[in-house]
């Protein structure tokens, strides 16, 4: 690297240590600090011998999971859709407009929508079929959380669709082949790389999610982010919420390994 090339990194490598590097290794510190302040290994030893703390992970992984699978369903045919439209750049701005509002803001809406006086039941009474117990619920929960994800996998499909090259597709179609199987054998295969980083970037923040949990799960939905905001702002256990922080990294880290993308480019 050129000296000006050396300077040029210095914020990017400060921003990394100070944000990324620096609060990892605080929270490897603390976790083997017990309430107390004492030095121990009790605290992984507790996580991985508690069913309390095993069922929490289990339930952040199926929750994690279910919401990701929603999003996905969701995201790939509205990606696919959106790169043939002719004002496309404008049809993706839109869905990516809901992200610039506060999430706070949008919890509390989605209370509104789905309280028993809300736009949802309002409209169930309406049509003569009574008020339905919708908020607080996992329906709910997973609802908001999914509508919530939605532009950060469609963002990266539909870049990948869009990076297609329109010839492949024209060949697929002069060998023969119809819609369905140049979707299948052409277009999905070729897309999996924006498939692979939306399942990325909605899974891994779907395993920690706590405010939801709250506003809109009622508590009913407990995952491994509930139990970091009960360790560090209730009971005020930092080292046992730090060693579920690092659960979670080390999951992050298997979840991006496993849907890295495989193989190399021709």
């Amino acid at each position: 690297m050129t000296k000006k090339n050396q300077l040029s990194a210095i914020p990017y490598v400060l921003w990394l240590f100070l944000f990324v590097l620096a609060p990892i290794a605080l929270l490897i510190y603390k976790s083997f600090f017990d309430i107390n302040g004492n030095a121990t290994l009790a605290n992984y030893g507790t996580y991985f011998t508690s069913w309390t703390y095993l069922k929490m992970s289990v339930n952040s992984v199926i929750y994690a999971a279910i919401i990701t699978a929603v999003t996905l369903v969701i995201s790939y045919p509205t990606a696919y859709f959106l790169t043939k439209l002719k004002h496309k750049q404008l049809w993706l701005m839109l869905i990516i407009l809901p992200t610039w509002i506060n999430l706070l803001l949008k919890a509390y809406a989605f209370i509104g929508i789905f309280g028993q006086s809300g736009a949802v039941n309002s409209f169930l009474n309406f049509m003569g079929l009574g008020s339905q117990q919708i908020l607080f619920t996992d329906f709910s929960f997973i609802f908001v959380a999914a509508y919530i994800e939605i532009p950060f996998m469609v963002i990266p499909i539909f870049n990948a669709i869009d990076e297609i090259d329109g010839n492949l597709i024209k060949a697929g179609y002069d060998l023969g082949t119809t819609r369905l199987q140049n979707f299948t054998q052409i277009i999905f295969p070729l897309s999996m790389n924006g498939v692979r980083s939306g399942v990325q970037a909605v899974f891994i923040p779907s395993l920690s999610l706590f405010m939801l949990t709250r506003l809109i799960g009622g508590n009913r939905v407990i995952t491994l982010g509930t139990a970091i905001e009960e360790h560090f702002l209730v009971t005020q256990n930092w080292g046992m919420g730090a060693t579920i922080g690092m659960v979670l990294i080390i999951t992050m880290f298997v979840v991006m390994y496993l849907t890295r993308e495989r193989g190399s480019k021709a």
